[in-house]
């Protein structure tokens, strides 16, 4: 299945595609189609297909931009849990910063988009967005950096990508429901969702205990795909302040 990113314009209000909805949902975007086209058709859903290139056979194929009302409506026979996923999506989408063209958050929305393989540049424009990113945030340095990236990448690497310290990055990936903690095994794991999504997978790791004995466990990493994903959820978040102690008083 391939990654679907929902990006708003600047100025624009945030839409869900067609593609996301399936995604989500584990449909088809076949199905999350004819259920579309028979809902335009009864007038219920408001919309109109739109071309997208996809970003592997570089083929041109329909989607649907839908607003929230009709996002809804499109997904209300669908069960209490997919609806939950759909609904957290847009309260994603709908807590996002507004985007201006000066902004690094602006930067990373370009760098996302092209990414994706949705974004046409032309030398000029690549060579000059290069440069702007290169003087931008961390955040969005780091997105840029991911098409060059290939393999595995563990939660120190990738909460370097994303520019967050690493126990905070880990505890903000257990709060979305992106991994969470195995007490018998004593070992983060990922969860099913977006191990199926491709997100993450595990690679082995040994180490010694206090005791001198070899132990051997797997370790939750982010595939370049989840990579990609995650980088493009932090970009969007308020990096906590680094923490710093108190100098004791003098005696």
């Amino acid at each position: 299945m391939n990654t679907v990113i929902t990006a708003t314009a600047p100025n624009s209000s945030p839409t869900m595609s067609s593609r996301e909805i399936a995604e989500l949902t584990g449909s088809t975007h076949d199905n999350v189609l004819k259920t579309i086209r028979a809902l335009v058709k009864k007038g219920v859903v408001c919309g109109n297909e739109t071309p997208y290139i996809h970003p592997q056979n570089g083929q041109t194929y329909k989607e649907f931009q839908l607003d929230y009302r009709n996002t809804m409506v499109v997904t209300s026979g669908y069960s209490v849990e997919l609806r939950a996923k759909i609904i957290d999506r847009w309260l994603e989408l709908e807590t996002k910063p507004a985007l201006t063209e000066e902004t690094p958050e602006m930067l990373a929305f370009r760098a996302i988009i092209a990414l994706q393989g949705k974004l046409e540049v032309s030398e000029e424009r690549g060579k000059l967005q290069a440069a702007m990113l290169e003087a931008a945030q961390p955040k969005a340095k780091a997105l840029d950096t991911l098409a060059g990236m290939r393999g595995f990448h563990s939660l120190t690497q990738a909460a370097k990508s994303c520019s967050w310290p690493r126990d905070a990055f880990i505890e903000e990936c257990n709060r979305i429901k992106w991994i969470y903690r195995d007490k018998a095994k004593e070992i983060w794991m990922g969860y099913s969702e977006k191990e199926r999504a491709g997100y993450l997978d595990y690679k082995p790791f040994q180490y010694t205990n206090s005791d001198g004995k070899l132990i051997k466990k797997p370790q939750v990493v982010f595939t370049d795909k989840g990579l990609a994903k995650i980088c493009e959820i932090f970009a969007y978040k308020e990096k906590p302040a680094p923490f710093t102690k108190t100098p004791a008083k003098a005696a």
